[in-house]
């Protein structure tokens, strides 16, 4: 039997098989070629291990050193002259302290500036030319009382003090440092405006008849009576510290101050208790500001009542710095 080709006198054709199905490869994006496996590293001996520079042609990158960083920047130890720096900055920046200090200033010298001069030659016969700071200080001392408080109180407040101790963990020092800046910012302040007050008042009364007042006088007038009003700022600030409240620190404060004057008075009229008001009265402020300014020599030099002032107002800081540590903030 032949086939159609084999009539015609054709080669027979043999039958062709199907093309075998290449598996799907996807297409790249054009102008990207497809990723070779195993691409090759450039690898350069003097960068730091990890570091793989990018391909001939491209573009440095700056890259980050494996291992431990230098800063820069030279670090230090930090110290207590720290802190007193950081207090001193925060306390001329704030409104209150200028405030206060002005108005604690314009008391003593403008009462004091009064005094002399409503006043003669004949009323210093025996008294001394200093006993016009004597009534500026009475007013005086509840300014730097009520900055004492403000002074670690505000920044309870405003939340501040949580950055000042993030700053500064050793929060002994932060405490010694506010207590150090403030008690010198007050004695300085106080201790100028008495002695010019009493500059004023013997200018004023330089007569025969007048008792111009000696070294101690002079001394126990301007520098003692400073260290009284600036160790009842501290022990305000030492009262803020554990209260952690404006209010109620000046408050407390100023029943320290007041309390001692009035309460006598009630004990005075018993008999049983009429010692233990004498004893009080004569540690008051008034009568411890009267002896310092030599007006009353019964009641003493004024520096027995200082002692007793500065051993309370260690009390407490022992008290301030034991619940510093204890507290949360």
């Amino acid at each position: 039997m032949t086939t159609p080709y084999q009539q015609q006198g054709q080669a027979p054709v043999p039958p062709q098989t199907p093309p075998q199905q290449q598996p799907y490869a996807p297409q790249q994006p054009y102008g990207q070629q497809p990723p070779q496996a195993h691409a090759p590293q450039h690898q350069a001996p003097h960068l730091p291990p990890g570091y793989v520079s990018p391909p001939p042609g491209a573009p440095a990158q700056p890259y980050a050193a494996v291992g431990t960083y230098t800063s820069p920047i030279p670090i230090q130890r930090t110290h207590l002259g720290n802190a007193i720096a950081s207090e001193w900055t925060k306390i001329k920046s704030v409104r209150s302290t200028i405030w206060t200090l002005s108005v604690m200033v314009g008391l003593v010298v403008g009462i004091g500036f009064l005094a002399s001069a409503s006043t003669s030659d004949t009323d210093y016969r025996s008294l001394p030319t200093t006993l016009p700071g004597f009534f500026g200080a009475l007013l005086g001392q509840l300014c730097i009382v009520t900055l004492g408080v403000l002074v670690v109180s505000s920044e309870y407040g405003t939340g501040m003090i949580r950055t000042t101790f993030t700053a500064s963990p050793a929060r002994a020092r932060v405490l010694t440092a506010k207590a150090l800046v403030f008690f010198s910012l007050a004695f300085v302040t106080t201790t100028l405006s008495l002695a010019l007050v009493a500059f004023i008042s013997s200018g004023m009364h330089s007569g025969p008849d007048v008792t111009q007042p000696n070294n101690d006088q002079l001394l126990g007038a301007t520098v003692g009576v400073g260290t009284y009003v600036s160790l009842l700022g501290l022990l305000s600030l030492a009262v803020g510290s554990m209260l952690r409240h404006s209010a109620g620190a000046i408050t407390t404060m100023l029943g320290v101050v007041l309390l001692p004057s009035i309460l006598p008075a009630f004990l005075m009229m018993s008999p049983s208790l009429a010692d233990l008001g004498v004893e009080m009265q004569k540690y008051s402020s008034p009568f411890a500001l009267a002896a310092l300014f030599r007006i009353d020599d019964s009641v003493g030099s004024g520096w027995s009542q200082l002692g007793v002032l500065a051993v309370v107002t260690a009390a407490a800081f022992v008290a301030a710095y034991a619940l510093l540590e204890k507290r949360d903030v």
